[in-house]
């Protein structure tokens, strides 16, 4: 994990501050823009996206969409068509889909949300292309996070971005178009945030989000609050957050309440008892349906990006996170999270999770070992 300095890295709250700040980029852009998303909705918010990318390639920018065969599975053939013939070019990652096949080549997918524009604005977090309000079965609005950089931290950004397009395309036998641009050296803005682009790729990237989540936690001191849509760590992760607790540092964990996923929700509940055991404070959001994959560590280090801290994230899909140093982001994100807690949140206590029901706890574990057993089927192992 490498920091660079002299970023501009603007936190964007929900789609309500991230999707006018994407369309304007797109708006602005002279050369290239590479869009990764798992889920690609044409909703209201879809369509204006799927609008701002058909202008600009029709005024000669160079734009590749990228979207996840599985994630994007129900996205109508006449829309992508649309996109194409108005000079968007369009891949799906991994466009065959078997949900009963454990081989790891068809689970691997395109989890990534990150937007690259002329190699000098990025957007990577959380959000699909999808409405806030588009939640089915759940209450609205979506809440989750992305990130806006400028600064160094492009160059790489922009060289990854390019080459997911670039090995899709040799995948799929076509020939990928090239814009010819050339990255330069990026301005260093004086704000001087630090921060370190992860990926979690099936090459030599395979545990890097995870190995940056563990460094920072092992090198908490005050407080660590973890927001994640999806949680069921590994043994590693579970005893860095068991260890900082026994130390002393105050861990939090926002997660969801309301059931996308019945296997992982049982599963993650598995861990209840042993997490409240070791003095880690549990969360369930219940206001609204919550996205977020984001952590802040003692108020100046912020983790946002795509990755939740499950097995699918951490050991399977291709992933795209950004970690910060500075305090003024850090404060704000974790002013936003305590303020989510505090206004739409129950706390789980060990005195309310044993009223919890027999079956209930029983399904829990059944749903975990599953989960354990089919991360074994497909391969994955903990050691380093």
């Amino acid at each position: 994990m490498h920091f660079i300095a002299g970023n501009q890295i603007t936190l964007l709250r929900n789609g309500t501050e991230y999707f006018p700040a994407l369309i304007a980029a797109i708006h602005s852009a002279k050369y290239e823009i590479y869009l990764q998303t798992y889920i690609y909705e044409p909703d209201q918010t879809g369509l204006q996206v799927g609008e701002a990318l058909m202008q600009a390639a029709q005024r000669g920018v160079y734009v590749f969409l990228l979207l996840d065969g599985f994630g994007c599975r129900n996205l109508s053939k006449s829309y992508v068509q649309l996109l194409s013939a108005s000079g968007v070019d369009v891949l799906f990652f991994r466009p065959k889909i078997s949900p009963w096949t454990l081989k790891r080549s068809r689970l691997r997918r395109l989890h990534s949300k990150l937007t690259v524009i002329d190699g000098e604005t990025a957007f990577v977090g959380g959000i699909n292309i999808i409405d806030d309000y588009n939640t089915p079965f759940h209450i609205p609005p979506r809440i989750d996070y992305a990130v806006k950089v400028n600064g160094p931290l492009l160059k790489s950004m922009h060289v990854h971005a390019k080459s997911i397009w670039v090995r899709t395309c040799q995948r799929q036998l076509k020939m990928p178009r090239n814009s010819q641009l050339i990255i330069r050296d990026q301005h260093l803005y004086a704000s001087a945030m630090q921060a370190a682009f992860l990926i979690r790729d099936n090459v030599r990237h395979r545990k890097d989000i995870e190995n940056a989540y563990l460094l920072v936690i092992g090198s908490a001191q005050k407080e660590i609050i973890v927001a994640n849509a999806y949680f069921l760590p590994g043994l590693r992760f579970l005893h860095a957050l068991y260890d900082a607790a026994e130390r002393g540092v105050s861990v939090v964990l926002l997660l969801q309440k309301h059931t996308e996923y019945r296997l992982l929700d049982f599963a993650k509940r598995a861990l209840y008892r042993a997490l409240l055991n070791k003095n880690v404070q549990i969360y369930e959001y219940y206001k609204s349906f919550m996205h977020s994959k984001v952590a802040v560590i003692d108020s100046q280090i912020t983790m946002v990006g795509s990755s939740n801290i499950d097995p699918f994230s951490l050991f399977l899909s291709l992933e795209s996170n950004v970690l910060i140093q500075n305090k003024k982001l850090g404060a704000q994100l974790e002013a936003h999270l305590k303020q989510a807690i505090d206004e739409g949140a129950t706390a789980i206590t060990l005195e309310n999770w044993y009223y919890y029901s027999y079956i209930g706890r029983l399904f829990s574990w059944l749903a975990y070992g599953l989960i354990k057993c089919m991360t074994g089927l497909i391969g994955y192992s903990e050691k380093p």
